[in-house]
């Protein structure tokens, strides 16, 4: 464990991910909430370079707003495998941060998974990816996902990672997305308050899991017919910006619209061809939330040569 590593550096992608159902279905005694979701990565996010030092364990971030002391969850998954593996070389880590913070997207819990990945590799890889998906949980509660290339369901607070039904990820996988997120953030904790509090938007597990069930088992149904968040009711009554897009999406141009996580960013699955409907998100979301907002287009998973 402490020998010489197999390579000095290595760049991961880190990829955004987007949850097409999430149903929270109530509060456990340790202070999480349990879910029921349909979780995928898409073909956009970071990169995180890591690179053996001679130090200790550094962090650097092209976004000047991402803390890179000890409360980046990259440097906590470094410290993990550590401990874990009682592999102790210096490591600086590079962040090309694209995923925005407050956004639902797991951009956090995702550059996770990419340290723990790379940091595996430069020690010579002595986890296993079962070893890895297991310590990466202590992380966060959606790290987990991170560490398959498509699809998946997901349960507990996060914990708990199966693939989807091939057959329905299948209707999933390489769906065009367009990614859409306004000026502010919306913090996880402060979205799982305003839910508690109204508790308009949970679902109890048994009719969330009929309802993913029902899914799963209509062999013509397409994602479109997934869709749902039981966050986007709280989110929506505090953030009037958000129902005013979603709206003019859904009603006006006919999109397939939901918010993802807890917010604040959004998607709209898109048509098949290249560039369908695109444009007209584009004009829908500047003329709305200003110019400035991010917009990008993206697949759905599988992404096996960056996961395998």
């Amino acid at each position: 464990m402490g020998g010489r590593p197999a390579v000095n550096s290595i760049t991961v992608f880190s990829p955004a991910k987007l949850n097409l159902f999430l149903a929270v279905t109530g509060r456990r005694a340790d202070g999480y909430h349990d879910i029921v979701s349909v979780a995928a990565p898409v073909t956009w996010g970071d990169s995180l370079t890591a690179r053996v030092t001679g130090g200790d364990l550094s962090l650097e971030c092209t976004d000047p707003r991402v803390p890179v002391d000890d409360g980046n969850l990259v440097i906590k998954a470094a410290r993990l495998f550590r401990e874990a593996t009682g592999w102790n070389r210096g490591v600086a880590f590079s962040l090309e941060k694209r995923i925005p913070m407050g956004a639902g997207l797991g951009g956090g819990s995702s550059n996770a998974v990419a340290a723990l990945r790379a940091l595996n590799t430069l020690a010579g890889d002595p986890l296993g990816a079962g070893e890895l998906a297991a310590l990466s949980s202590r992380v966060g509660s959606d790290c987990p996902l991170f560490f398959h290339g498509g699809p998946v369901a997901v349960r507990g607070r996060g914990e708990r990672v199966e693939p989807l039904d091939p057959a329905a990820a299948a209707r999933l996988s390489g769906r065009r997305v367009a990614i859409f997120k306004p000026g502010f953030a919306i913090g996880t904790a402060e979205a799982y308050a305003a839910l508690s509090g109204k508790g308009d938007g949970a679902l109890e597990a048994e009719a969330a899991e009929a309802r993913l069930a029902g899914w799963i088992g209509e062999p013509s149904a397409p994602a479109e017919n997934l869709l749902f968040n039981s966050f986007e009711g709280a989110a929506l009554r505090k953030y009037p910006a958000l129902p005013v897009l979603l709206a003019a999406l859904r009603e006006g141009l006919g999109f397939s619209a939901l918010m993802t996580g807890s917010g604040s960013a959004c998607f709209a699955v898109l048509g098949a061809e290249a560039g369908h409907g695109i444009a007209e998100l584009r004009g829908a979301v500047s003329s709305r939330w200003g110019p400035a907002s991010l917009v990008v287009e993206a697949a759905i998973g599988p992404q096996r040569g960056k996961f395998d």
